[in-house]
């Protein structure tokens, strides 16, 4: 068997493979299928101050090769994460990878000092969200909001901080510096891009927060491009994330530059989709004679 660990901001991860935020709650549904400890790491469903319900339904949509999410961040809140969650995910031996979310820059520094606290690894800021305070425009759509809520969260805790990047943006590579220049670890990316579709008999769109998130195999190429220009702008780790949903996509999204992938959609179509490409890739590197699956990241020839 090749070796399949990898090292992300001084984090020791025994396979690239993990859970996105979102997909996986906190793994207590998953574990009744397979043991966690099977995963390279586990992405939190995203934590917000408080609790929230969500968006009203319907807030899931199928799409061609892949699905609309307008669900809201639906969350017990930090507390509950921290008192019920947290002690629970911490025990099942694989990274905690805690994936917060904030209404402000406030909320967010709050929650990563409360998390600053715990044995948590690795935080994960979603600056995909609307910031109320500026008109609902999200964190991640300018270099400045970018590297103003990344500051404001390095400087409250000490966790490695990933900053999970927008693709609704105009040039991702400039987020991803902006955010490399303001202390982030690494960066992962992509986030789902922004998408609609309408019931043509009702004339309404479909998700009753009329737009969400693409997510799927339909965005696996827009994802492998730009993990691929941030690989090459940043010097900081990026973690693949967008439509993965075979050991083939993992290990393409890792020459693009991973160094870990995130899988998301996949494990609502196959709850076991992250152990499979788990073996998919081990099975690639034996039988390519590749020792160490470090040897792929970054390996793609451009002509």
């Amino acid at each position: 068997m090749a070796d399949l660990s990898v090292n992300i901001a001084g984090v020791e991860f025994k396979n690239p493979v993990i859970p996105a935020s979102g997909v996986f709650g906190y793994g207590r549904e998953y574990e009744q299928l397979f043991p966690l400890s099977k995963l390279g790491g586990i992405a939190t469903k995203g934590t917000t101050i408080t609790k929230r319900n969500g968006n009203l339904p319907p807030r899931i949509a199928e799409t061609p090769s892949g699905m609309l999410n307008s669900v809201g961040l639906q969350n017990p809140g930090i507390d509950k994460f921290l008192s019920y969650e947290l002690p629970n995910l911490l025990k099942k031996d694989t990274v905690i990878i805690a994936n917060i979310a904030g209404s402000t820059a406030g909320e967010c520094v709050e929650i990563a000092q409360k998390l600053d606290k715990t044995d948590v690894h690795m935080i994960e800021l979603n600056i995909s969200c609307p910031n109320v305070k500026e008109g609902g425009l999200a964190f991640g759509a300018t270099c400045e909001g970018a590297a103003g809520i990344t500051a404001q969260v390095r400087k409250a805790t000490k966790k490695p901080l990933i900053v999970k990047l927008s693709p609704n943006v105009t040039s991702i590579t400039e987020i991803a510096k902006s955010v490399e220049a303001e202390g982030a670890d690494a960066v992962s990316l992509i986030n789902t891009l922004l998408g609609m579709r309408i019931d043509i008999n009702t004339r309404r769109p479909i998700l009753h927060n009329n737009m969400g998130g693409l997510s799927g195999p339909a965005v696996f190429p827009v994802a492998v491009r730009m993990v691929w220009q941030t690989a090459n702008a940043v010097k900081i780790p990026v973690i693949g994330m967008g439509g993965i949903s075979t050991g083939k996509d993992a290990i393409e999204m890792m020459m693009a530059g991973a160094s870990a992938v995130q899988v998301g959609a996949a494990m609502f179509t196959n709850p076991y989709a992250a152990i499979d490409i788990i073996n998919e890739i081990n099975e690639f590197l034996d039988d390519n004679n590749i020792s160490s699956v470090k040897e792929i990241i970054g390996s793609v020839k451009p002509w």
